[in-house]
């Protein structure tokens, strides 16, 4: 089955070393887990893969994790990273998918045409064999331009507008945190969802060994939930990782209008001016 976001180990293996191929590990720590991803980063990852850090390739002027840059500072990391105009860039995680939907959404957000996730990440990688490194990696400077596309992304008045006019929100996270049954990991945050939004936990979209399930099944559980991919879409989460594997899958069955909540429940269930129900 041919994929449009998804490239294959075998396929990275034949051209890992072509030079307009990007390699990018972008592992990050799940929520409630204790770890040092750059830590295992540099212990083990594909050879030239650059090590991309959600949480310092952010908004930092917000007080919200890993919010998207703006377009000036995406560019400016990107050309110190050696990441340049016009090259395919291969994003994956050490999870299998997980955090690696958040960088190819934000590559997407600004703009990025040749961007794709190795199918299975780092654990499939292994499971084929195919050599790791140590270490750190380096590429020279390269040019890289940033057009943010504003239709990817949504912000706290959007979501008030969405809200009221009925948009299709589709909540990444567990069931028992969309009704309340389970307490946020985050302090100080409400349980609960917004009006008019519906439960698509992101762990229904991946097989048993985090791959993401064949399209026809993606499709149903999006409908499953009411969700019409047909229609515009926004995704939400806890921090707007999560979310991103509902925008990649909706994008992977060929939804066109899908834009990602950037602050979702941590902005949104950490005010007390936003709606909650549970």
């Amino acid at each position: 089955m041919k994929r449009r976001n998804f490239i294959s180990a075998e396929w990275l293996e034949a051209h890992l070393n072509a030079p307009d191929v990007v390699v990018l590990d972008a592992s990050m720590q799940k929520v409630g887990q204790v770890c040092d991803t750059f830590a295992e980063y540099r212990e083990e990852h594909i050879p030239g893969a650059l090590y991309f850090d959600i949480d310092a390739i952010a908004d930092t002027d917000s007080d919200l994790p890993h919010m998207l840059p703006s377009p000036v500072a995406f560019s400016s990391m990107m050309r110190r990273m050696g990441i340049g105009d016009g090259q395919t860039v291969v994003v994956y995680d050490s999870a299998g998918l997980y955090s690696a939907a958040r960088a190819w959404w934000m590559f997407k957000a600004m703009g990025a045409e040749h961007v794709y996730v190795l199918e299975g990440g780092l654990p499939k990688w292994k499971a084929h064999g195919y050599p790791l490194a140590s270490g750190l990696e380096t590429r020279p400077e390269r040019h890289f331009t940033a057009r943010l596309n504003h239709a990817a992304v949504r912000d706290l008045d959007d979501m008030r507008r969405a809200i009221k006019e009925e948009h299709q929100i589709a909540d990444a996270r567990a069931l028992a945190r969309f009704n309340a049954e389970a307490p946020e990991p985050r302090e100080g945050i409400r349980g609960g969802h917004m009006p008019g939004s519906v439960c698509v936990p992101f762990t229904s979209l991946l097989d048993d060994t985090c791959c993401m399930k064949p399209n026809a099944e993606l499709e149903a559980v999006f409908r499953e939930a009411g969700i019409d991919p047909a229609r515009p879409v926004i995704t939400t989460c806890g921090t707007g990782v999560t979310a991103a594997i509902l925008a990649l899958a909706l994008d992977e069955i060929g939804a066109r209008h899908v834009s990602v909540y950037d602050g979702s429940w941590t902005e949104w269930g950490g005010r007390t001016d936003t709606p909650v129900l549970s």
